[in-house]
């Protein structure tokens, strides 16, 4: 109806589409893993803690949980902003550790990881959470920062289960049992010995995830609850164009086939990973 080129929309919302979606599920992956690994391992009270929180997240239903994390008003609030602050901290966190573990005996170079961990860390986290980059380089509307928020808190259990199942089978290897008796400590174990051999499933999953992710803001811009209404995101161009359906098809194909092309390629590339996985 303001007759703009809809092919030429659909190809720059994929931008969005394509920074939002992988940068979401990767921040999910991150919160998931750091939890998980401590869960799966050291079992007990710190299973059982934070088992229940996942299993709790799980049980509320997703699309009310999304409708809830990104209805309009929500930014006027501290919540998405608290929820990020929270998100955002696990990989300082993780890497942090990460580096610690493997070279706390060499601290010519741990210091230097330490050092550009945690400026680079903190950069990026006083960019997205305080909008406070003194380069103004790092920068996210509020309603992304809502996306973000909504994927990581509900995508981040399911992780969490995965790597907990997938540690709890692989602590019980002979080549932990080498590590235990060579004295390591047990993050060095489960960062450096136990994540390494799970990556496979988690590769597929993070596949799946970022498909699951791109319906979602899908899902989100056709019902008017995710970017802006001037967003050329693929659910924002299908819901302006399913208006016009009645007297024409042909706005609603290249925002709905690239949504469609993209999600079955990524399911693609999960398959195939999956079964080179078991070919090793």
């Amino acid at each position: 109806k303001l007759a703009r080129d809809v092919f030429s929309r659909m190809v720059y919302g994929s931008q969005i589409v394509l920074i939002i979606a992988p940068a979401a599920t990767g921040f999910a992956l991150m919160v998931g893993i750091t939890l998980g690994l401590p869960a799966g391992y050291y079992g007990g009270k710190i299973d059982t803690v934070l088992s229940f929180l996942a299993n709790l997240v799980l049980a509320f239903p997703v699309i009310l949980l999304f409708y809830l994390l990104v209805t309009p008003g929500i930014m006027d609030t501290p919540i998405p902003y608290g929820m990020a602050g929270v998100f955002f901290l696990f990989p300082i966190i993780f890497f942090s550790v990460l580096f610690w573990t493997r070279y706390k005996n060499r601290p010519d170079r741990l210091y230097i990881l330490l050092g550009i961990t945690l400026i680079l860390g903190g950069w990026i986290y006083l960019g997205l959470v305080f909008d406070k980059d003194p380069l103004h380089i790092v920068h996210i509307d509020p309603n992304q920062l809502n996306i973000f928020v909504a994927v990581g808190f509900a995508s981040s259990p399911g992780v969490f289960r995965i790597v907990r199942g997938l540690v709890m089978d692989i602590k019980t290897r002979d080549y932990v049992a080498a590590a235990q008796t060579r004295g390591e400590s047990p993050w060095y174990i489960m960062l450096w010995e136990i994540l390494p051999n799970a990556r496979g499933p988690l590769i597929v999953d993070a596949c799946l995830r970022i498909g699951y992710t791109t319906i979602l803001l899908g899902t989100l811009g056709y019902f008017g609850l995710g970017l802006a209404p001037e967003s050329p995101d693929w659910g924002t161009a299908i819901k302006d164009a399913s208006r016009l359906l009645r007297s024409f098809i042909h706005p609603a194909l290249p925002p709905t086939i690239a949504l469609m092309s993209f999600v079955l390629g990524l399911n693609l590339l999960a398959d195939s990973l999956r079964e080179q996985s078991m070919k090793d």
